[in-house]
């Protein structure tokens, strides 16, 4: 069975720090590209970031970009992402995807296999 499972998440403060992992089982994670999205109530939901499988390139949205480093451990058939110097913007339901993710203009575009049910960020003072 095909599965993706985040972890991670929680309450922090402003300028606070949070490592959320994304665990695949029934399939091997560095056979996909891998992302994080956001999806914060009342919003659509929005990519973060993105690695992907053949060079391990990594795209990031323009505001988390120098905040958040997405990183893969194949060993662990795990992708993490870190998220520094938090913002109350930044409080969301964080769901990781695997498929492809390719640069485009403006950033990255995505199409996305599987789905994590999500793990929630609040950051608030």
């Amino acid at each position: 069975q095909v599965q993706l499972v985040e972890s991670g998440g929680g309450s922090v403060q402003p300028g606070g720090s949070l490592r959320l992992s994304c665990a695949a089982s029934g399939f091997s994670l560095d056979s996909y590209a891998i992302g994080w999205f956001r999806q914060a109530p009342g919003k659509e939901r929005e990519g973060v970031s993105c690695i992907d499988t053949s060079d391990d390139s990594t795209y990031y949205a323009d505001s988390v970009k120098g905040r958040f480093t997405i990183s893969r451990d194949n060993a662990k058939n795990t992708v993490t992402l870190q998220m520094n110097s938090l913002k109350p913007e930044d409080t969301a339901l964080y769901y990781c995807a695997a498929g492809m993710c390719v640069p485009s203009p403006g950033g990255y575009s995505y199409g996305m296999d599987y789905w994590g049910k999500g793990t929630l960020v609040t950051v608030s003072s």
